[in-house]
């Protein structure tokens, strides 16, 4: 999730080279210089403006994030649909072309020219930020939806938050940045087709974020399969097949270098999953399951899980397939596994019940006896290392 955030930071910052952002970016240094000429303090005065302008972006996106993370539920038993992952898709990869220029998101022209009027003082500056969204909407709206369909899926309002506050973050910072040092700019790069290519970048995202989605109906190989040829894909796009060029001559290198990272990253993914070891070996949950284990005198490891939860994923393709951990469940454990993608199992529903499962993925830990260590459930992803610390501290209780 870190990675995750840095990612989407550096997503908001890349926003800002986007045709439709990138021209407000002197009228926003010419507007807070402005401000700061009407005053006597300054740099300070500059830097209030500044903070206002950010806090106006953020509050707009971060409503945005909370309130599609707050319909987490109902996107969480929806998404058991393959239909519905098959149509999320769908609406991605068409903002995506639309990222692509194959067609245009316009906003009525009457909203767009509210939202670029001008206001005097703290509240314009504030305004400005409120309302950057809608002046560039067209070329960060594909992006901001994608990015609220994910976090829709994931169903935390707290995340929600972080999230678009991150990006605002991303997109707000250089303009701050720029604002607060306008009278040392002297000029600013040229616009041309390399605000074209940053676009397509984002539209290659988009993309990536479809095949995410159809994941979970998609056999393992094939997600990988797919979304390695999604990143090759982008890779010989934007590396050599874009025709884009621009007046610096670091743009041709940059082109290149995104289409060998590329190849690098679809290189990877394919030999990462070709040369993984063989996972943990689960059964299926049964009394006669928890008997076995109890005979045995071993204790019970028991995994909630569903194929369209995400951190489920990364649990199974991580750390259930880390030699270490896969040798230790076969030695000492019962791994026991309990599928609950597809809902209305009333045999699930009464497992979830009695184990007061919230939502997954949660991991239980049960000594040979059958009693629940509550102090080691785990309710999100682990690495490998950590997770056979609780593999240690279980079976340790456990004798």
């Amino acid at each position: 999730m870190i990675w995750t955030i840095l990612g989407i930071f550096a997503g908001g910052m890349a926003l800002n080279l986007t045709p439709c952002v990138y021209p407000l970016i002197p009228i926003t240094v010419s507007y807070f210089g402005g401000q700061a000429s009407k005053t006597d303090q300054g740099h300070g005065k500059l830097v209030a403006h500044g903070l206002c302008y950010l806090l106006g972006l953020a509050v707009t996106n971060s409503v945005l994030g909370v309130a599609a993370a707050l319909t987490g539920g109902l996107m969480g038993s929806i998404l058991q649909n393959p239909f519905v992952l098959i149509a999320i898709a769908v609406v991605l990869i068409s903002f995506a072309a639309s990222l692509f220029g194959l067609w245009e998101l316009r906003l009525p022209s009457a909203v767009t020219q509210a939202a670029v009027k001008s206001y005097s003082g703290y509240f314009g500056t504030l305004f400005m930020g409120l309302t950057l969204g809608v002046v560039a909407a067209p070329c960060i709206g594909p992006f901001i939806l994608g990015l609220l369909t994910w976090v829709a899926s994931m169903g935390s309002p707290w995340l929600g938050f972080v999230v678009f506050f991150t990006l605002s973050l991303g997109l707000g910072l250089p303009l701050f940045f720029l604002a607060v040092f306008s009278g040392q700019l002297q000029k600013f790069p040229r616009s041309g087709g390399w605000m074209l290519w940053v676009r397509k970048v984002m539209g290659w995202v988009l993309v990536g974020m479809a095949v995410h989605f159809l994941r979970p109906i998609l056999p393992e190989s094939g997600a990988v399969l797919l979304m390695s040829a999604v990143v090759l894909a982008a890779g010989v796009h934007l590396g050599w097949l874009d025709k884009n060029t621009a007046s610096f001559r670091l743009f041709s290198w940059l082109k290149t270098g995104a289409g060998v990272a590329c190849f690098v990253l679809a290189t990877f993914l394919v030999m990462s999953w070709a040369m993984r070891g063989p996972g943990v070996s689960w059964k299926t949950y049964s009394e006669e399951t928890l008997r076995e284990a109890q005979n045995q005198n071993k204790p019970v490891i028991i995994d909630f899980y569903a194929t369209w939860c995400t951190p489920c994923r990364e649990l199974e393709e991580v750390t259930f397939h880390d030699a270490e951990v896969v040798k230790q469940a076969e030695k000492d454990f019962i791994m026991v596994k309990v599928d609950v993608t597809q809902g209305g199992n009333p045999f699930h529903e009464r497992l979830l019940q009695e184990y007061g499962i919230k939502g997954v993925p949660t991991i239980v830990f049960l000594d040979p006896s059958g009693k629940e260590k509550q102090e080691l459930r785990l309710v999100d992803y682990l690495p490998p290392d950590i997770f056979i610390g609780r593999m240690a501290d279980l079976k340790k209780s456990s004798s």
